[in-house]
């Protein structure tokens, strides 16, 4: 999906397919790439699912998706779908880069290169001051500092980046309009005047447990790399240090005493191959190669087009039975179904697809698929 202005009806139309039950990111962007565009796929949708067998599939009323762009725009916030130029070239590289993001505050720092800053929220006074300090430097190096405005260190890094240039971006896992914590009511603010804060979520919608890895791999996708200072054997950070080594980001670790708890979880990352850094000249060593080269906008349209399965037989039923038998509850790459199946990569995407609108197909990392 090459960069290209589009029209507000087909903007309201990429919401309104994003907003749909069983649209994921993956999934939008294939439908996206087999119609051509919102407006056709929203066309489309109830009959590709009615083939995997459900036949009332949830799309939003045009009106609910006015109501959701009257409330972005009260905001003084826009809305950027995946494919507009405006849409940040780091985080348009992973494979389930959100549809649609709601920006407060400049939308160009999000063309800035990152650098994920994030760890424990309990932090301790020196983890809170080596975040500070380690992002006002980097901000000054005019790389924007990126986290989730959670307490601890995600609230050090924001506060060291506003200190320098402001370049800094909060995620947020709720709505762009939901502070959280409520504490980091005065941080929103500064970020909103000075940075951005983003969210894929509706305005209004409080977060939720599952919201927080959702959120995690966009703060990793808007990053050149992540780096951990402080986080427990079990923590989110680790969640975002594991989605970044799986969007190809760099992970780098700031290490702390083993007799800290704290500590465990970047210790650990070191030990398995992450980056050790002490200060922003070590980050900024890592990632300077990639500061030097053109951030070139990845092109999404050489997803090759899908074809109806009608390749076996006449209404595609048996087609279809043989890729759900390679199907089970433990994932399994798509290309070992094609490969299985004998059958061409479209005719199998178009089948994964019509079974996951049909609420029948989990998508995992690393192209690998479930049956549910």
């Amino acid at each position: 999906m090459k960069p290209e202005a589009i029209s507000q009806t087909e903007r309201r139309d990429r919401l309104r397919l994003i907003r749909t039950a069983t649209v994921g990111p993956i999934t939008w962007r294939e439908l996206m790439a087999h119609f051509g565009s919102a407006t056709d796929a929203l066309d489309g949708l109830p009959d590709m699912a009615g083939r995997a067998g459900k036949r009332n599939i949830r799309i939003p009323e045009p009106a609910e998706i006015e109501d959701e762009l009257a409330q972005i725009d009260q905001l003084g916030a826009q809305l950027i779908t995946l494919g507009e130029p405006a849409y940040p070239v780091s985080l348009a590289q992973i494979d389930d880069a959100p549809p649609a993001l709601c920006v407060r505050g400049n939308p160009a720092i999000l063309q800035l290169p990152g650098i994920g800053i994030v760890g424990a929220r309990n932090a301790s006074a020196n983890g809170r001051r080596i975040a500070e300090t380690i992002a006002s430097d980097l901000a000054a190096a005019q790389v924007s500092i990126v986290s989730g405005l959670a307490r601890g260190i995600d609230t050090a890094a924001h506060n060291g980046a506003l200190t320098a240039q402001g370049n800094t971006v909060a995620v947020m896992a709720g709505g762009v309009d939901v502070i959280y914590p409520p504490e980091n009511d005065g941080l929103y603010q500064r970020v909103v005047e000075s940075g951005a804060v983003v969210s894929e979520m509706p305005p209004g919608l409080k977060p939720q447990a599952r919201h927080f890895p959702r959120r995690n791999r966009i703060v990793s996708g808007l990053s050149l790399g992540v780096v951990i200072v402080e986080a427990a054997q079990r923590s989110g950070s680790l969640i975002t240090a594991r989605m970044a080594g799986e969007q190809g980001r760099d992970v780098l670790a700031i290490p702390g005493s083993p007799l800290d708890p704290r500590s465990y979880g970047a210790n650990r990352l070191i030990r398995e191959g992450a980056t050790l850094a002490h200060n922003a000249e070590d980050i900024l060593e890592v990632v300077r190669p990639m500061l030097n080269l053109p951030r070139k906008t990845p092109d999404h349209g050489n997803i090759a087009p899908i074809q109806p399965p009608m390749d076996l037989d006449s209404d595609g039923s048996k087609t279809r039975q043989a890729v759900i038998e390679c199907l089970s509850p433990e994932p399994v790459a798509v290309d070992e179904i094609v490969r299985q199946c004998q059958l061409t990569a479209p005719v199998v995407r178009t089948i994964l697809l019509e079974l996951e609108l049909a609420g029948r197909l989990e998508r995992h990392p690393g192209n690998r698929v479930a049956a549910l």
